[in-house]
């Protein structure tokens, strides 16, 4: 079925006439590669439209012509049986109502939820290579996976990764961001660090920031819900939902916990639910692709250590930790540990989990290209001499094996340790170490 062109007109004008919407900045990074199309991946609901229109904002506040930015929201159901060949028709009519454009800067095109026009790859890659056009694209992964997004179109596209809020995010959406990263004039330190633990409860979403807790809580219980029967029960025609459910709530109460699949797949048969191990092994990968759980490998120099060793695994956002926890506590310091992982991926890190020779562990090694790695221990605090011990030994024996790396110690206490450091272990207090810029 062919769109209507009437249809197709006021879907244009609309989108020329849509008005710069205020919005909380987010702190992504755009690759910069020339010549590439910007792939935004993410779980749903963690901003990805709102980040369209936030570049779009940004492009016209720096002196971009309006109908330069064209930003099409694709899931309008007027516009039902959308083929490639009526998204290419509005596209050339854009050209025709302005062909100053050919000579000015060019075009940058916004499309929100490309997977609803079959074919899309083709059209993007040829306006590419006909050169002007400057392509933002998201997809829903109930019938293409954000990271297809990307590949479809052939290593011609880059991707953006947004999470939900980070904790300088969620300041910044409440108008109380500090203008220091140690919120020095405007925050003390006991208030900064109670924000930090109720945005370790709360998370970051964006709809759910300042939410009532029972609605918060029915907020993101129903977004999971969304995520595992669109993006991996309907996608993948999952046959064993029962299974699936159970290994979702696990991960997503029990953060930083080893992923074990014989662990899980012993339990489940104990209590008479049949599952192949392979099973859920694919199950994993699923919430994975849909980006509700993040997981963390063993850093090893064998692929073949880091494939018989457990995973770690994490939810894609604090807030949801005391959702699936049965005690219905908060769980602080899990939560503290998710964020911090979540904030290490923000900042480019490539995140695993380091094991010393003794069998002490590091909670995360992270690595850029062309930088020392970085070790992370993260904690509550360090008041307890067990705790001390153990936090600190881990991170000596990691820096032996690895002289070049940089050694922190996070904690939620923003009090400084009460015994002296070993050298070359820095401390953070989260708080802080999550509103700074670099790492």
């Amino acid at each position: 079925m062919t769109i209507s062109r009437e249809i197709l007109r006021a879907k244009l004008e609309e989108s020329l006439a849509s008005p710069a919407r205020r919005l909380t900045r987010r702190d992504v990074r755009l690759p910069a590669i020339p010549g590439k199309a910007f792939a935004v991946i993410g779980v749903r609901r963690s901003g990805k439209t709102s980040f369209l229109a936030q570049c779009r904002a940004a492009r016209l506040a720096a002196g971009a012509l309006p109908e330069s930015q064209l930003l099409l929201l694709l899931e309008d159901e007027r516009l039902a049986g959308l083929t490639v060949a009526d998204l290419g028709w509005l596209l050339d009519e854009h050209v025709r109502r302005f062909p100053h454009l050919e000579a000015a800067d060019g075009v940058t095109v916004y499309l929100d939820e490309v997977q609803v026009v079959p074919g899309w790859e083709g059209l993007v890659r040829r306006l590419m290579d006909t050169g002007g056009v400057e392509f933002f694209v998201t997809g829903s992964s109930a019938r293409l996976l954000s990271r297809e997004v990307a590949t479809s179109l052939r290593g011609r596209a880059m991707e953006v990764l947004v999470h939900p809020f980070s904790f300088r995010e969620a300041l910044r959406h409440t108008g109380d961001e500090p203008a220091a990263p140690a919120g020095a004039g405007t925050w003390s330190a006991a208030a900064l660090d109670a924000r930090l633990r109720r945005y370790l409860v709360d998370g970051g979403f964006p709809e759910a920031q300042s939410a009532d807790p029972r609605d918060r809580n029915a907020l993101l219980a129903g977004y999971v819900d969304v995520v595992v029967l669109r993006d991996v029960i309907d996608r993948h025609a999952v046959t064993n939902p029962l299974a699936l459910r159970w290994l979702q709530r696990q991960l997503l109460a029990h953060p930083g916990g080893a992923f074990s699949v014989k662990k899980h797949y012993d339990t489940l048969r104990s209590q008479g639910v049949r599952v192949g191990k392979d099973t859920l092994h694919a199950y994993l990968g699923y919430l994975e692709d849909a980006f509700l759980v993040r997981t963390v490998s063993l850093h090893a120099a064998s692929e073949r250590q880091r494939m018989v060793n457990p995973r770690k695994a994490y939810p894609v956002d604090p807030g949801l930790i005391s959702l699936f926890a049965r005690s219905g506590r908060t769980h602080p310091g899990r939560a503290l540990e998710t964020a911090v992982l979540l904030e290490l991926e923000r900042r480019g890190w490539e995140v695993s989990y380091l094991r010393t020779a003794e069998g002490w562990e590091v909670d995360f090694f992270a690595h850029r290209p062309g930088e020392a790695p970085l070790l992370v221990q993260v904690c509550l605090d360090t008041a307890a001499d067990a705790t001390w011990e153990r936090e600190v030994r881990a991170l000596q024996s990691a820096g032996g094996a690895y002289g070049d790396a940089r050694l922190l110690l996070v904690t939620l206490d923003a009090s400084p340790p009460p015994r002296p450091l070993p050298d070359r272990i820095v401390w953070a207090p989260a708080a802080r170490w999550l509103l700074e810029d670099g790492d």
